[in-house]
């Protein structure tokens, strides 16, 4: 392996720059997005409990806001829960545009190596071969081995960058939408929220209590 790194020329340095960078933010995406930490099941449930049993209070609505992304966002709305449904949303809103941005964090550098990979690739590719064109112009096509030594540079740096660039963009799309499903997610329970909150939304006889925070 090592052989074949150092066949490849000093563009397998950023190239394997790259791909440590990727597998690290695959794996805290990976991490970071899961469903039970963004966007936990009892939520609405505690708020509508809370509310039908007039328990809300700021210290449960700080309690919220620890809990996770989703909790910060409910918890946004709730703060203002004094001024009327419009502030409310308003709130809602503005916390979402920083939750979204917190969900899509690393996204760009991901996509960015999906990329730049290939070019990198590309970059030794053409950096192979212009050894080995100057190998031919200087000593002719008697001497095969510094031949073949641009050569599999060449195709070293181009399988390289291919091999990273694939699953980065695999990864990237698979995480871009699980932030877009995310998301929307979110936004249905604040909107419900919102209708618990002004009344819209009545609580039915035999609704299961939410849990406690």
């Amino acid at each position: 392996m090592l052989e074949l790194i150092k066949s490849g020329g000093w563009v397998m340095l950023p190239l394997l720059l790259c791909s440590v960078i990727a597998l690290a933010i695959t794996a805290e995406r990976f991490w970071a997005l899961r469903k039970s930490r963004v966007c936990p099941d009892n939520l609405i449930s505690s708020i509508r409990k809370w509310v039908r049993d007039g328990e809300l209070d700021d210290m449960r609505v700080r309690a919220l806001a620890a809990t996770s992304l989703q909790g910060r966002l409910l918890a946004a709305g709730l703060a203002n829960r004094r001024h009327g449904r419009d502030i409310m949303k308003e709130s809602i809103e503005d916390m979402g545009r920083q939750i979204v941005l917190e969900l899509e964090r690393y996204l760009n550098s991901l996509g960015t190596i999906a990329s730049a990979a290939p070019l990198l690739g590309l970059l030794g590719t053409v950096i192979g071969m212009i050894k080995v064109f100057a190998t031919v112009s200087s000593q002719g096509v008697g001497d095969a081995g510094q031949l073949a030594g641009g050569i599999s540079e060449a195709l070293v740096t181009t399988a390289t960058g291919m091999t990273i660039a694939i699953p980065a963009l695999i990864f990237y799309r698979y995480f871009r939408g699980k932030v877009d499903r995310l998301v929307a997610y979110m936004e249905e329970e604040a909107q419900e929220m919102l209708e618990i909150m002004s009344g819209d939304r009545e609580f039915s006889a035999n609704e299961e209590e939410g849990l406690e925070i």
